[in-house]
């Protein structure tokens, strides 16, 4: 059995998306030549498109992926990642190492910083920019750290007093000459 499904219309169209990529589309329209030079003509693994690299890096920022081999995963099988970077159903995602070389390559190239400049400078995104300060309470953060991982600014990593030491110790009221046991 045969299904054509239309990723245009999976999206719907007062989705936020569809306003940022058309502002990212406007952007990219006008590289002034700078992919030419990124991408030498090298046997291996095809490059990805810049203009879709990009946009899975807008995308990565967006949804908080913490990790290059997490968004491709999330490329494989969410329908509005694919419509937005430009890949069709049957289009196999990338490999993550390619993303990360060629993301690699777009930032020691400067493009990425110019693209984001670019698209800060558009009209529409400068309606919705503020420069109001806010501020965020880090205790309301999940962290993906263990304690183990916590390290001395300074080096010294033998002090008991540092982050999750209480957690390291021994209680010392259950120690206590007297407590029960």
């Amino acid at each position: 059995m045969f299904s054509y499904v239309n990723l245009e219309s999976r999206v719907g169209a007062d989705h936020p998306l569809r306003s940022i990529l058309e502002i990212a589309n406007a952007t990219l329209k006008d590289p002034s030549g700078d992919f030419a030079g990124l991408y030498p003509a090298r046997p291996g693994r095809p490059s990805i498109p810049p203009e879709r690299l990009l946009r899975a890096i807008l995308l990565q920022a967006f949804y908080g992926i913490r990790s290059e081999r997490q968004l491709i995963e999330r490329m494989e099988f969410d329908l509005l990642f694919r419509w937005f970077v430009g890949l069709g159903l049957d289009d196999p995602a990338w490999d993550h190492s390619s993303f990360s070389k060629n993301r690699e390559r777009l930032l020691t190239g400067e493009i990425a910083a110019k693209f984001f400049r670019a698209v800060l400078a558009q009209p529409k995104v400068k309606r919705l920019i503020s420069s109001d300060h806010f501020s965020v309470d880090g205790t309301l953060i999940e962290a993906w750290a263990s304690l183990k991982s916590f390290r001395r600014k300074d080096g010294s990593d033998n002090d008991p007093e540092g982050p999750g030491a209480d957690r390291l110790q021994p209680d010392p009221i259950a120690q206590a000459p007297g407590a029960p046991s």
